[in-house]
């Protein structure tokens, strides 16, 4: 027997997908999908949006949330840049303040749940042989953490580790295998790597996939940065 859920259908004696920690997530998605459509399962079963870790029990595939958005909508073109920690708001985790410019730079300072803040994400320009804006993020007490950015041909061929890109695309191919939102594979072109002082840090793509490689990264300054890169 099945019940609706979210839009989709979930087995009477499937329970929803349990909350992990954000703090200790290695590696997550965006989007909704909670159980793939797998084997005797004709239908994904889907959860409300939010920051998802991937996880195999057994041959069963779940995406279990860590970071939820806001479920009530928010006014057209103008996002609320909040996250939480249950599914009904009560518990802020982090929010985004209004990007303050500085000179070529967008500066989004991000606060914790009651308010301090926590870091900096800053968008930069692009420059002549970029294709997409190149982003930092400042954590205090660690080196600015910087990507690498995705450029034209004929620019600086350094700026993409093809070694860390096979890597991560591995990931992101695993990712994908566990039922993540997005296409089934990711351009290589597409992954950007952010590193601090030459130390890998962070792996992430266009689809929203997010590999953390530094156990010190707050994981709530790469939430903020998912919400703000399409601003």
């Amino acid at each position: 027997m099945e019940t609706r859920v979210f839009g989709k259908y979930r087995d009477v004696d499937e329970p929803a997908a349990p909350v992990v920690s954000w703090a200790d997530a290695w590696e997550f998605v965006v989007g909704e999908v909670e159980r793939p459509a797998a084997g005797r399962r004709r239908r994904p079963v889907l959860g409300p949006r939010a920051f998802r870790v991937p996880q195999r029990r057994g041959e069963q595939c779940v995406n279990a949330p860590c970071a939820f958005f806001p479920q009530q909508p928010s006014s057209p073109g103008s996002p609320e840049l909040r996250l939480y920690e249950d599914v009904d708001g009560r518990t802020l985790l982090c929010s985004v303040d209004e990007p303050v410019k500085a000179g070529g730079e967008r500066h989004f300072a991000v606060r914790d749940g009651q308010g301090r803040a926590i870091g900096t994400i800053r968008r930069i320009a692009p420059l002549k042989y970029a294709l997409a804006p190149v982003w930092r993020i400042d954590q205090p007490g660690h080196a600015e953490i910087v990507s690498s950015g995705e450029w034209a041909n004929g620019g600086p061929k350094e700026m993409f580790q093809r070694g860390a890109g096979k890597l991560v695309q591995g990931f992101f191919q695993g990712v994908a295998d566990l039922g993540a939102d997005g296409d089934q594979a990711s351009d290589a072109s597409r992954v950007l790597q952010w590193t601090a002082d030459g130390e890998p840090v962070l792996a992430s793509d266009g689809r929203g996939r997010f590999l953390v490689r530094a156990p010190w990264l707050d994981r709530r300054l790469v939430f903020a940065y998912a919400l703000v890169r399409d601003r």
